[in-house]
Order: structure tokens, then C-alpha cells, then sequence
């Protein structure tokens, strides 16, 4: 490469100027935020800084669970609780099955309390998967 008169490197050009060679760039290593990412992807979970509570019914589907749920004063539902296994989660909604009768239920999360699991219940926290004990 040839020094430039104006400190440039680069090639001569007929025209009498230099034509700067582009800068390589370096490779990246994928930040910790791009691996969680692509890690909750990989497990069919929504992005980490949208929500938790269904990434981590999708990380227990299959389990059985019993949820809690609230309804508005003047129901005549009250609270309510349900058992069964997680099908599915989304933003808004949870699906659980009962296996004896096998009905399905479509929850909606405005209303969720909280949820039991009777067992083990597969948690990720944005540093790594982990596995906590029920009490």
C-alpha cells in the first residue's frame, strides 16, 4: 500500500486521488445478551427482557401444576384453582389438560395468582438454565 499525500493509505487513482481499501473488521464474540437470546430461541422461549412468567411454563410444559387464578369482584368465580398438565404458554394465556378426562382449559394470565408444581420446576434465569426443588 502506498501512502497517500493527505496521510491516506490506499491506491492511486488516474484521476489523481487515492481510493481508500476498506477496513477489515474484526470477528466479534457474541456478547452473554446474543447467547441468551439465542438459547431462548432455541428453546421456544420470548425474548428475555418481554416476559418471564410464560418462558418459564414453556421451560415445564408437560409437568403437572396447579394454578390460582382471581377473578373480578362480582364473579361468581372468585378464586379458582386448576389443575393439570402444561400444554402451552403464551403472553396472555396459559393451556393445561387434564389427563383423566382430558379436557383442555385455556387460562388467561390477567387473572393468575400464582402456580405450584409438584415436583422439580426447570428455571432459566439470563445467566443459565437451572433446575430448583418445589417446597
Amino acid at each position: 500500500m502506498t501512502q497517500g499525500q493527505y496521510g491516506g493509505n490506499g491506491f492511486y487513482q488516474p484521476s489523481g486521488g487515492y481510493l481508500q481499501q476498506p477496513m477489515q473488521q474484526p470477528m466479534q464474540q457474541p456478547t452473554v445478551q446474543q447467547m441468551q437470546a439465542q438459547y431462548a430461541q432455541q428453546a421456544g422461549l420470548l425474548p428475555l427482557e418481554q416476559s418471564y412468567i410464560e418462558n418459564i411454563l414453556r421451560l415445564n410444559k408437560g409437568k403437572p401444576a396447579t394454578i390460582y387464578m382471581t377473578y373480578e369482584r362480582g364473579s361468581s368465580l372468585g378464586t379458582q384453582a386448576y389443575k393439570g398438565i402444561i400444554e402451552a404458554a403464551g403472553r396472555d394465556h396459559i393451556i393445561i389438560s387434564d389427563p383423566t378426562t382430558g379436557k383442555r382449559s385455556l387460562l388467561l394470565m390477567i387473572y393468575l395468582d400464582y402456580v405450584e408444581f409438584e415436583g422439580e420446576v426447570n428455571y432459566f434465569y439470563p445467566t443459565q438454565p437451572s433446575t430448583y426443588q418445589s417446597r
